[in-house]
Parts: structure tokens; sequence; C-alpha cells
């Protein structure tokens, strides 16, 4: 059971692993890309965000942002290769944090292609939250194994 849900943790952190490196590899002085197709959901998100709540929000610069999923990404999947509840928090972080950026379905109708498209990946992303949910519910409610010269025992008359 052990190795399976190592080959499992490996596949699934694969995903994120092979992303950011992806992204390290095309990263440049612009930030690659990934820097030119999130800039303008990043700043539509930022301009709604201050529209609702009525709070400036700080100038952020793309570059800044693709380094950070990039770090988030990459050493989260490293350490939930290795069963690490932090990195599979570091991951939850960053679905999280890019999944209601970059899948912005609500922008759409609900007719165009876009949408559904949009919509697929962002329900799609929702899973694996729920997958990383779903194992950090299940390493923390895996009771600790004590060693054997710790354990007592009660005495009877």
């Amino acid at each position: 059971m052990g190795f399976i849900s190592f080959v499992g943790r490996v596949l699934f952190a694969s995903l994120f692993l092979l992303s950011a490196y992806q992204e390290f590899i095309e990263f440049g002085n612009d930030g690659g890309p990934a820097a030119k197709a999130l800039k303008p959901k990043f700043n539509l998100f930022i301009k709604q965000v201050s529209k609702n709540t009525g709070f400036g929000v700080p100038h952020v610069d793309i570059k800044t942002v693709i380094a950070a999923t990039m770090f988030l990404k990459g050493f989260g999947g490293l350490l939930f290769i290795f069963s690490s509840s932090f990195g599979a928090f570091l991951l939850l972080m960053y679905l999280a944090f890019i999944t209601p950026i970059v899948y912005d379905f609500y922008n759409y109708e609900m007719e165009s292609a876009q949408f559904v498209q949009l919509f697929f990946k962002f329900s799609q992303n929702l899973a694996f939250i729920g997958a990383l949910l779903f194992f950090l519910g299940m390493k923390n409610s895996i009771p600790r194994r004590r060693s054997k010269g710790r354990t007592t025992k009660t005495k009877t008359n």
C-alpha cells in the first residue's frame, strides 16, 4: 500500500513539477509566456477586487507573481512526493490563489465556448484542491505509532 501511495503522490506532484520546470525554463527577463498570459487576467482580477471591496490593492509586479507560483509548485510538489503536509499546503495555496484568476469563467456568457472551457478547468482545479484536502485529512487522521519501549502497562490487583 505504501508503494502505491508513493506512486500516486509522484504522479499527482508531476503535474505541478513539470509546470514549474517549464515556467522556469521560459522565465527570461519579462517573466516569459506565463507572465504574458497571466497579466491581463491578473489586472482584471485586481481591478474587480478593488472595485468590490473598496480597498486599493498595491501594485505587484507580474514577474514576482510568476516567481512565487513557480516556487509554490516546485517546492510544494517536491515536499508532497515525500508525504509532507507542508508540501500539500503549499500546493493548496497555489491552487487557491491561481484558480479564480486564471480560470475566470465568471467574466464570460454561459453560452460561449470560452465559458465551458474555463469552467471545466476551474472544476478540475477544484478537484485538485479536494484531493489535497483529502490527503491532509487522511494524514491527520492516522494515529501516530508509539515506540515499543514507551508503552506502559497498568497493574491490576
